[in-house]
């Protein structure tokens, strides 16, 4: 047998690749989904036409979800100010809007990414691509689903009252770092279901539960000054009350608040910055990981 036909013969995950830099790997992937573009955009508007093609109330869905999450917040949160005998204010209504459309497109971007490998077995097993294209799609068509709810948000806000400040300059690095942590979380389980397949269970589990370790129906100082900083721990906190802070009580976000009580630390810019960090330097971790094990993932699926 000649050096070629062995070569010819060896599968990706044994053929010895040279070493190169992190910051040559990085520019490799970077360029691998920059020419998969068009790839990337027909895959989107094909998980949204699946999405609603044979729904009876078709793009109605986009809407009823988040709404639904609102009016579930709604009711624990009135529950809540009721055993406290505080009164609910509008304010009240529209953090819950808020909050709730950010969390809404987490826990679905994250639910549909987990699963786009495995569902894209054939694709993964006949035709070469940048594989991060796969996850990213989910979670862009998950951005569109997003966007229709977050329009409607927008449209409601005025009725309860809320007024725009300056401090909505806020909200595009707010999204940013959203949709950057979403995807590094996307990219992990994507990678890690496809390898350990009960990580899809655990994923379930914390998606079902998980919004009531993420202050979406209260703030972080309803539990308690102690219990601040432990729950700011989840990277996702934070920018979840930084969205609150900004857009519905126009604050600004380099600005610390102190709760005049006892003086708990309510708001600080460091919250951000521990969120900017997981959020940026997760993102580059997953898509190195992701990366370095693509090559294997045609054994795994």
């Amino acid at each position: 047998m000649s050096s070629f036909d062995h070569l010819m013969m060896t599968t990706p995950s044994t053929i010895a690749l040279p070493r190169r830099g992190v910051l040559q790997e990085l520019g490799e992937i970077l360029t691998d989904v920059s020419q998969a573009r068009g790839l990337i955009y027909q895959l989107t508007l094909r998980d949204i036409r699946i999405r609603y093609k044979q729904a009876a109330i078709g793009f109605a869905w986009a809407i009823i979800s988040p709404l639904v999450i609102v009016a579930a917040g709604v009711i624990v949160r009135l529950v809540m100010v009721s055993m406290a005998g505080q009164p609910f204010g509008m304010a009240n209504a529209a953090a819950i809007m808020v909050k709730s459309v950010a969390w809404g497109f987490f826990a679905a971007a994250i639910g549909y990414a987990t699963h786009s490998l495995t569902s894209n077995w054939a694709l993964l097993t006949k035709v070469y691509f940048a594989r991060e294209v796969l996850p990213l799609s989910v979670i862009l068509a998950s951005t569109f689903d997003s966007l229709i709810g977050a329009g409607v948000v927008a449209l409601l806000m005025p009725f309860i009252g809320w007024t725009p400040s300056w401090a909505l300059l806020w909200l595009p690095l707010l999204v940013c770092l959203l949709f950057s942590l979403t995807l590094a979380a996307g990219l992990f389980f994507s990678c890690a279901n496809l390898f350990f397949r009960d990580v899809r269970y655990v994923i379930q589990l914390l998606l079902t539960f998980g919004i009531f370790f993420t202050p979406i129906y209260y703030e972080p100082a309803a539990l308690g000054a102690r219990w601040i900083v432990p729950q700011m721990l989840n990277p996702l906190s934070p920018i979840v009350e930084g969205l609150r802070l900004s857009v519905v009580d126009g604050h600004n976000l380099l600005e610390t608040i102190r709760r005049a009580s006892d003086g708990a630390l309510i708001w600080s810019p460091l919250y951000l910055a521990y969120s900017a960090v997981w959020a940026i330097g997760g993102l580059l971790v997953a898509a190195l990981v992701f990366h370095r094990a693509q090559f294997r993932f045609a054994e795994y699926v």
